[in-house]
């Protein structure tokens, strides 16, 4: 199995960096594992008119690998600003090298922590339109204290951390080997994009069964043409022809109002009838 490691931060000194050549070195007999800096990269701008050479050959080994591993810093409460762009990158346009790929986060912090608020960041980019990432769901590796967890020679100290360490990425593994013939059956079956694909439409979500069309077809451009064949579900409730929609909605509205009025009349006149048969029972 071959993976892609990728260097959360463009630092030119960084612990997160030590733990994936200490992984690259330790998981050696398993896997290829290729650690990637992020240190040389672009800014992520729509403004370029052809993407950076240097983020192709990124996409290109992401697309070639079985999975990804992120190692991030945490910078308050979350990735660092180099990583966020590289991602941008990777959700822009049709490049998604992401989309169903298995993915690893990993992080190292000096305080205790070990990036938990980053890696929870991570996981919330990585399931944007446009990246649609299999993180592993399970086995989150947070290493603290950093200074004191690696040696003169950059590997961990501890016996538990390794051994930790170990089984999160066996179960990576594994989640990987389970994910790939799916991914390849998902490869075969995808139109080309040099094809008119016939979109199916998801007709599930809204109370009154109108088709949802995505607002945004990457994670990261805004200014993208609007495909004015798709409507979104607001130009289908303002359409005149769908008027009745609103009528609908609100006679249902007003049903279950009175249902619950009606409800509440019954409850309040067996409240009243009870206390009536108390206050004959008691002495006069």
């Amino acid at each position: 199995m071959r993976y892609i490691a990728i260097v959360g931060t463009n630092a030119s000194f960084s612990y997160n960096r030590k733990l994936l050549w200490y992984m690259k070195k330790h998981f050696e007999p398993q896997a290829q594992i290729e650690v990637v800096e992020i240190a040389d990269l672009p800014l992520f701008c729509e403004d370029f008119e052809q993407i950076p050479t240097r983020i192709l050959e990124i996409v290109r080994a992401i697309e070639a690998a079985d999975g990804v591993i992120f190692s991030t810093p945490e910078y308050d409460h979350a990735i660092t600003a180099s990583l966020k762009s590289l991602i941008e990158w990777l959700s822009w346009k049709t490049l998604q090298p992401l989309v169903n790929m298995p993915v690893m986060i990993v992080g190292v912090s000096l305080g205790n922590m070990g990036t938990v608020f980053a890696q929870e960041n991570l996981r919330q980019i990585l399931s944007s339109p446009g990246l649609d990432a299999f993180v592993l769901p399970t086995h989150q590796f947070l290493l603290g204290r950093a200074v004191t967890a690696f040696n003169a020679q950059d590997e961990l100290v501890d016996e538990r951390t390794i051994e930790w360490l170990e089984q999160c990425f066996e179960q990576f593994m594994r989640y990987a080997k389970t994910l790939k013939p799916l991914r390849e059956s998902a490869s075969r079956s995808l139109v080309s994009k040099d094809e008119p694909q016939n979109i199916e439409r998801w007709n599930q979500g809204t109370p009154l069964g109108l088709a949802v069309a995505s607002d945004a077809d990457t994670g990261a451009s805004e200014s993208e043409a609007r495909d004015e064949g798709v409507k979104s579900v607001y130009d289908q409730l303002f359409e005149g022809a769908d008027i009745w929609a609103f009528e609908e909605l609100d006679r249902r509205l007003e049903r279950e109002e009175k249902g619950r009025s009606a409800a509440q009349s019954v409850g309040e006149e067996e409240t009243e009838e009870q206390a009536d048969g108390l206050r004959e029972d008691l002495p006069q």
